[in-house]
């Protein structure tokens, strides 16, 4: 009797256990299999020899990567905000009742299931200087030829690739916000009437707050995904010129195909650090203002 009650009791170990040997299996395991890489000098063919902390030595002083640092940081500081704000604003005007608000709503999140590869390459023909479609749109309207090579300048490119970024995915971020806008009841838009909260008021005292779990998911996927910005920077511009739009997820691909795959590895853990820790700190600031509201 006894053992079934401690059973019992313990059941949800049970039922919790297969998630636990799953996470272990497919995260802790692979961490723990890359940060032990990271201290070699593997290049995935010679076996492998302890160097310590030398890969991420070198790391920090080849210009290059710092330069590929800069590039992601800056991407992911324009394209997540940018993101969370216009896709909480498109949520904002779709969620109010018009003529067409479905189509219109399937169009801003259509670019959003494309992959950002196929839709890379859009854009690429898109921007071509002298025969792409913006310089003939620019030319017929006669507002100038567009000639400009906006992905071949050093000091536009990358700019350009924030906003390409924002414009395909903005519809994914509104998406999560209408599903938070659309579970507000509407009885708390009314009792704000009757206190004589304006708009203003009810969107700051009772929208956010009410759609705080869509703001935390969006802002930590989107930091999640600029910060590993891949496929658009691929199709786009591969990294130039140069490596002036260079990712560090780039980076790390061309340090493990150029046989250095221990320090390609220190690079991905480097950049692991780079995603933990400003979605820890967004989590802990958000988590204690929700328990304040």
């Amino acid at each position: 009797m006894n053992l079934l009650r401690k059973l019992w009791n313990n059941l949800h170990l049970f039922m919790a256990l297969p998630a636990i040997l799953l996470f272990g299996l497919f995260f802790i395991y692979p961490l723990a299999q890359g940060i032990g890489i990271s201290l070699t000098d593997s290049n995935g063919m010679a076996p492998p020899r302890f160097i310590g902390l030398q890969n991420f030595v070198d790391f920090f002083h080849d210009a290059r990567a710092k330069k590929d640092v800069y590039n992601t940081v800056f991407f992911a500081i324009g394209s997540a905000p940018l993101l969370n704000v216009f896709g909480f604003l498109y949520a904002l005007i779709l969620d109010r009742p018009f003529k067409g608000k479905g189509f219109v709503r399937a169009v801003v999140y259509l670019p959003a299931v494309i992959s950002p590869l196929i839709m890379g390459y859009v854009w690429y023909f898109i921007l071509q200087p002298d025969r792409g479609f913006l310089y003939h749109l620019l030319a017929s309207l006669h507002l100038g030829t567009g000639g400009s090579d906006w992905l071949g300048n050093a000091n536009s490119a990358l700019i350009v690739l924030v906003f390409i970024n924002v414009w395909q995915f903005v519809g994914m971020t509104m998406i999560i916000y209408l599903a938070g806008l659309q579970s507000i009841p509407k009885e708390l838009y009314e009792a704000g009437e009757i206190d004589g909260a304006g708009y203003l008021k009810s969107l700051w005292y009772i929208t956010i707050p009410m759609v705080v779990q869509s703001i935390k998911i969006n802002v930590v996927t989107n930091i999640i995904g600029s910060l590993s910005v891949f496929e658009v920077i691929v199709a786009l511009t591969d990294g130039g010129p140069g490596y002036s739009t260079e990712s560090l997820s780039i980076y790390i691909l061309r340090m493990l195909y150029g046989s250095f795959t221990g320090y390609s590895t220190a690079v991905a853990m480097i950049l692991f650090v780079m995603i933990i820790i400003p979605v820890f700190l967004f989590m802990r600031y958000i988590n204690k203002k929700e328990f304040e509201m």
